[in-house]
This record gives C-alpha cells, sequence and structure tokens, in this order.
C-alpha cells in the first residue's frame, strides 16, 4: 500500500479549572478539571520513506529547542512504536514537527502531539483501530493525551485524566448570545523557563493535606452550566498555583495579575505550569493586551493570542 504525505495538526489546550484530589494506588492523584482546546498549536507533516519501520523524526520551528531528547525517548516515537506493535503497521515514515507549544509549559504540546500521531497513523493504515482502542493506547502514553483522542473543543476530565466527558465548549452559538461576543480569545504567556509536571505533584504533597480541593463547590455536570457565563463569573481555580515556590510562584501571580489589568476576564495557570493564560471577550482587547505584554521590561519568551478551537 502506498501512503500518502498527510499534515495534521496538533493544538494546544488549557486548563480552565484544575482541581486534585488523593492519591491512587497506582501513584497518581485523582484529579478534575476542565480542558478548553485552542486554535494555537504544533503541525506535524507525515511523509512515506522507503525502509521497513523506519523513521526520521525532525523537530523544527520556534519552540524546538527545547526537545533535544533522544528520539526514543521522544511521545511521538513511543506512539509510533505502540501503533506498529498493535497494529502491524510497518511502514518507513519521516516526520516533521513544526514544534509552537512551549516545552513543559503546560499547554499539553508533547501529549498533543501524540494523539495526533496516533490519529494520522489510523487513517494512513486505513483505520484499523477503534475510538475506545486509541483511547486505550493514549492512556498508556500519558494523562493528557485521550483529551486530544476525542479532538473536542472542550471536556470534563477526571480519574488520573483518561475519563473525558466532552462538553460545548464556550464558543457554543447560546452561549456567545447570552455573552454578546462571537467567541472567546485567550492570551497565552510563558515565562520562559519549564515546569516539571512531577516536582510539581510533589510540591503538592508536601503541603498540608486541606489546602487540597477535596471537595470543589465545582464538580460533575454542574461544571458545564458555568461555560455559558461571562468568564468573570467562573469559579475555577488551579490547585498548583499555590504550591509553588519563589521565584516560580510571584511570576505566575504577576503574569496572571498583569491580564487581569489588561482587562482578562478569567486569568490562571495552565497545567502544573509554565504557561499562564487570560481570556477575553473581544479580539481587539486581547490583541492589545499581547502586545502590551510584549512590550514589557521583563520582555516574555512567549506571549500568543489564539481563541477557542
Amino acid at each position: 500500500m502506498d501512503l500518502p504525505k498527510l499534515t495534521v495538526n496538533a493544538p494546544a489546550k488549557v486548563n480552565l479549572h484544575l482541581a486534585v484530589f488523593d492519591k491512587r494506588p497506582d501513584g497518581f492523584h485523582n484529579l478534575e478539571s476542565i480542558f478548553l482546546a485552542v486554535d494555537f498549536g504544533d503541525t506535524l507533516l507525515f511523509e512515506p520513506i522507503s525502509g521497513e519501520k523506519t523513521l526520521k523524526l525532525l523537530m523544527e520551528g520556534p519552540a524546538a529547542a527545547g526537545f533535544d531528547l533522544p528520539v526514543e525517548k521522544n511521545i511521538i516515537f513511543k506512539a509510533l512504536s505502540l501503533f506498529r506493535e498493535k497494529t502491524g503497521f510497518n511502514h518507513g515514515l519521516k516526520i516533521r514537527v513544526e514544534k509552537r507549544i512551549p516545552f513543559g509549559g503546560g499547554l499539553g504540546g508533547g501529549s498533543s502531539d501524540a494523539a495526533a500521531t496516533l490519529l494520522a497513523l489510523n487513517k494512513l493504515a486505513g483505520f484499523p483501530l477503534s475510538r475506545e482502542q486509541l483511547l486505550e493506547m493514549a492512556a498508556a502514553l500519558g494523562s493528557d493525551v485521550p483529551f486530544f483522542i476525542y479532538e473536542t473543543g472542550a471536556a470534563r476530565v477526571t480519574g488520573r485524566g483518561e475519563c473525558i466527558e466532552p462538553l460545548e465548549a464556550p464558543l457554543s452559538l447560546k452561549a456567545l448570545r447570552s455573552l454578546k461576543a462571537t467567541c472567546l480569545f485567550l492570551v497565552l504567556v510563558n515565562p520562559g523557563f519549564p515546569s516539571e509536571t512531577a516536582a510539581a505533584f510533589r510540591l503538592l504533597d508536601e503541603r498540608v493535606t486541606d489546602t487540597l480541593s477535596h471537595e470543589p463547590p465545582v464538580c460533575g455536570t454542574e461544571i458545564s452550566k458555568f461555560l455559558y457565563m461571562a468568564p468573570d463569573t467562573w469559579p475555577f481555580w488551579n490547585d498548583f498555583l499555590p504550591v509553588f515556590k519563589e521565584p516560580e510562584k510571584s511570576v505566575y501571580n504577576g503574569i496572571i495579575s498583569q491580564l487581569k489589568e489588561l482587562g482578562a476576564q478569567f486569568a490562571s495557570l495552565s497545567g502544573a505550569g509554565s504557561t499562564c493564560f487570560g481570556v477575553f471577550m473581544k479580539r481587539e482587547l486581547a490583541e492589545r493586551a499581547a502586545a502590551a505584554l510584549r512590550a514589557t521590561p521583563s520582555a516574555w519568551n512567549f506571549v500568543e493570542c489564539c481563541r477557542c478551537s
């Protein structure tokens, strides 16, 4: 079978809400989160090459510098290896990644790349795997990967991240009419350093247990109703934000304060860091805020204006 070239997008996500609960027997924590996909991310180009099971993996683009891992440790390689194991797919491939999502930024970059790889390979191979099989493989690759398999704009995510309940994103017609907006826009700000997820969980575990949100007021089906309300009324939070030590804590809080001063109706930290984000009702406000942040003396390493995908 001759394979065509295939280009796919791997969108970033933000966590509008992230509550962390008890530690599970498998070492992971139970959590509840709202994931929101955005129209900013990486692009993956798949091209057939000669040689059975060969792979040429090229990491390019403005965020590629953070991906200097050996190929066999790259999650794209792991996704391809797992797909080959499950399906017998043995074609040689060159995968070129235009990497834009910052490494260790809490935006799900590696997870989205892995999910995009599984979806692309399934298409190239003639769809041998069901969504359920892809989700099982995704969960084996990482906690955030299953969300991207659903290709949904928003979802309530529970368990260790593998339980996905797609939600109607805030950009639905009903929600937008009630908000008198055409779309919700986001400004992403990365301070220029990564956050290591395992280390962030260790910091969280060091805190007194009553600092964790064991009984959050936002839970279950109640979450979805807030996506129809103005962002300045969202009762969402991120349990990681208060556990970071200096100077990271001050940096995050400073960015969030700047976003709010520049007109964001909601601002928070995504994932376990290190990217902060602000939610705006109008494109003009978001673009003006992004321009102001790029011009600040702090000269943030990464400022991106985007919208819900």
